[in-house]
């Protein structure tokens, strides 16, 4: 009966690597699902507010809507009625409005 059972103990098990084959898989699936779109999504808001000039509708993440009057490094003037002007953090532009058109989100 024991020799049996040293038998099947001396058997040859897997090798190491095909323990890390689960871990592995759910890396990839986490950074082709989640991580790489991300980083996508988050180049392509840095190019539209590189691109920001004067004249262009804006939505700020705050909601604010406005018309920007002044743009420079860090920071964009708006013009959000009549007579008012706010200076929004450029990196708080949350979409450019398309003339005649609505934002993209909604």
């Amino acid at each position: 009966m024991f020799e049996i059972l040293a038998a099947a103990a001396s058997a040859d098990a897997p090798p190491a690597w095909i323990q890390w084959l689960p871990i592995i898989g759910m890396i990839l699936i986490f950074w082709f699902l989640i991580i790489r779109p991300q980083m996508k999504r988050q180049k392509e808001h840095q190019q539209k507010i590189e691109a920001i000039k004067k004249g262009d509708q804006v939505v700020t993440a705050g909601g604010l809507v406005g018309k920007v009057h002044k743009v420079d490094d860090t920071y964009v003037e708006l013009d959000i009625a009549q007579g008012v002007r706010v200076k929004a953090v450029k990196s708080t532009i949350g979409d450019i409005i398309p003339p005649g058109g609505s934002a993209a989100n909604d």
